[in-house]
């Protein structure tokens, strides 16, 4: 029997090390094979890259990035907070009364990642809410008086939204339906353009002009529905066009007028711990606070090879497969990385004011959405700022506030300051009394669109050891993630894995999975 005070000299299936989502998944996957798993992570929290956080515990965090560097895929990080002047006080409420997330990402319906939750019954333990309306920020000079203005554009991304847009002349729109059209007889499977062949490096502002004759003026707003952070010059067709695809095929199917949704009370964390708390119900044990230091190949003539994990707080344990992301697992049993990390400079903002006109109905008799997607074009040509904005339903910040969550490819200063300006108009466009309370500013490293993992590329330098790369830099979940995971579960699994069984659960007899992981070790 274990003992739960150490670890000490035990042997395992399987260590995962790290609670991201990839992990977590992981461990979920496996929550049914029988195999013996342990689950650690060397932070005190779960989530890992997708973590939520109180204001206290993010400005922990802040503190932690700057003083461990390399220790995960995150740098330059500040907190930023108004001065105050003499006898004002803060609007800010207690810590708790926010709940601040690393991975605050859309899930679209015809996202992979949505099966997966509804077969594995992990969506039992999750509340969603839907993402209203897309629009586009403009500023620049006003024509008729030569000062600046700002300017906020619903994008237009269905029949009936186009038709009532009178911002839209009769030839654009006529442009935009047959370009609608066109996405929507395609169906989902995936085919940019099955009925005629695509140019592989054909730039999305080209396949607008060429082929459809879209005039300029839409350029921003079909970009936003993109997704892409690159600019419409540099973005190509073959990420372009899938993802506007998703956005249009997603349209309706949770309800009217809306086609993705968030998760209430911190995004990707809440996937993250019901996954673990459902391998935990299957036996799984999980160890905050411990990390792994090294790892050695031994030979046991009764078990044959296995793994020699030695963790952060000097016990060690034995296993027989190893895997964590790269940030979670030694260099030592890592393959060299070929490709640099893409940097995308990111802001946590806590806003006094609610932004209601941000989140109008989605449709006449659709709900009230929490979430509305604001990008801002650059004056310069360069990448477009995303704003998402998360109102106080989501339970992320008390009532008459509201959160922002701000991204761009760009390096740190230069996109702080296109971050900040971004807000800036975005404010004065919606509510000119408002103001950011609070604010978290920093870098994360990860793949863009164009970098796909192969599965030979999941292995470490052991054929037991397995490293998730760097997560996707999307506004989505990434649909990859699930490719991944299964790889990892196959190989793990050999003889046993059966595919057809992937993530698909019938209910526990007399069960519920809603115990929290153990931590009592």
């Amino acid at each position: 029997m274990l003992d739960l005070n150490t670890l000490d000299g035990s042997s395992w299936d399987v260590v995962i090390s790290g609670t991201g989502l990839a992990q977590a998944i992981l461990a979920l996957a496996l929550s049914r094979s029988g195999k013996k798993i342990l689950h650690i992570d060397k932070n005190d929290y779960y989530g890992g890259p997708e973590a939520a956080f109180s204001l206290q515990e993010a400005e922990e965090w802040v503190n932690k990035v700057e003083q461990v560097p390399n220790s995960m895929p995150f740098e330059s990080a500040s907190i930023s907070r108004p001065t105050l002047l003499d006898g004002e006080k803060s609007q800010l409420s207690f810590a708790r009364a926010y709940t601040l997330s690393l991975s605050p990402q859309l899930l679209f319906s015809q996202s992979k990642f949505l099966p997966s939750l509804v077969s594995s019954k992990v969506y039992r333990q999750l509340e969603f809410q839907a993402v209203g309306s897309w629009w586009v920020c403009r500023h620049g000079a006003d024509s008729e008086s030569d000062s600046q203005s700002t300017k906020l554009q619903r994008v237009p991304s269905s029949r009936e939204d186009v038709f009532t847009d009178e911002s839209m002349s009769m030839k654009s729109k006529r442009s935009l339906m047959k370009l609608l059209r066109h996405f929507l007889q395609q169906g989902q499977d995936g085919d940019v353009e099955p009925d005629q062949e695509l140019d592989q490096e054909m730039l999305f502002q080209e396949f607008l002009q060429t082929k459809y004759r879209i005039p300029q003026e839409l350029f921003d707003p079909l970009l936003s529905l993109s997704l892409s952070f690159k600019s419409i010059d540099k973005t190509h067709s073959t990420h372009a066009l899938p993802n506007i695809k998703r956005h249009l095929g997603s349209i309706g199917v949770f309800g009217p007028g809306f086609g993705a949704v968030l998760a209430k009370w911190g995004g990707g964390a809440e996937f993250s711990q019901a996954a673990c708390r459902a391998c935990a119900v299957g036996g799984g044990i999980y160890a905050l606070g411990r990390g792994i230091k090294s790892v050695d190949v031994i030979s046991d003539d009764s078990e044959g090879e296995q793994l020699h994990i030695h963790l952060t707080d000097d016990e060690s344990v034995k296993s027989k497969y190893v895997v964590g992301s790269a940030w979670d697992l030694p260099q030592q049993i890592q393959k060299e990385r070929e490709l640099p990390y893409s940097r995308l400079t990111r802001a946590i903002m806590v806003v006094n004011s609610p932004l209601d006109m941000l989140f109008p109905p989605t449709s006449e008799n659709g709900p009230i959405p929490a979430g509305a997607v604001v990008t801002v074009p650059s004056a310069k040509g360069g990448p477009p700022t995303y704003l998402l904005i998360h109102s106080s339903d989501t339970g992320e910040c008390p009532t008459s506030q509201c959160i922002i969550y701000g991204y761009v490819l760009l390096p740190a200063d230069e996109g702080r300051t296109m971050l900040e300006s971004a807000v800036d108009n975005l404010l004065k466009s919606t509510d000119a009394n408002a103001k950011i309370i609070w604010s978290a500013n920093f870098t994360q490293l990860g793949r863009l669109e164009d970098e796909k993992v192969a599965d030979n590329e999941l292995k470490g330098i052991h054929d037991q050891t397995f490293v998730f790369p760097a997560p996707e830099l999307d506004l989505a979940f990434e649909d990859g993630l699930i490719d991944q995971v299964k790889e990892v579960w196959k190989a793990i699994l050999g003889s046993e894995a059966d595919e057809s069984g992937f993530l698909k659960f019938d209910d526990r007899e007399g069960m519920v999975d809603e115990e929290e992981p153990s931590e009592n070790m």
